[in-house]
């Protein structure tokens, strides 16, 4: 894919579309789970042992490969107390604010239409 002017939008449909890849990121439910801890917390640091606790089911490895992605796209700020052992603290960025909005709602379209979801897999077995 040939690189686009800075500011146009992607190409949804084309595999190499950096947007087709964010959307690949944010898409997840550890990241709306993260985003959703950090955005009630805000503007407070959360660390990462609280994290942890607030996302039930996830794994000490899948929430720090999440936090990576989201720390470098810009989303989530991370700050480091130099102790031993490290504490480790997170933070929504603005543009990672930003992103509460649209994740907040497909939370609620979600919670909202999983009754008819689940009945139309009830339907199908």
């Amino acid at each position: 894919m040939t690189p686009s002017p800075k500011g146009a939008r992607g190409d949804l449909f084309d595999p190499a579309c950096p947007t087709r890849r964010l959307l690949d990121r944010i898409g997840t439910k550890w990241t709306s789970m993260a985003v959703k801890v950090l955005a009630d917390a805000g503007p407070a640091e959360v660390r990462f042992a609280e994290l942890q606790r607030r996302m039930p089911g996830v794994s000490q490895k899948m929430l720090s490969v999440t936090l990576q992605s989201l720390t470098r796209d810009g989303l989530v700020a991370r700050r480091v107390e130099p102790t031993v052992p490290p504490k480790v603290h997170y933070r929504l960025t603005d543009l990672g604010r930003s992103l509460e909005v649209p994740l907040a709602a497909l939370r609620t379209w979600a919670e909202e239409h999983m009754p008819a979801i689940d009945r139309a897999h009830a339907a199908r077995e």
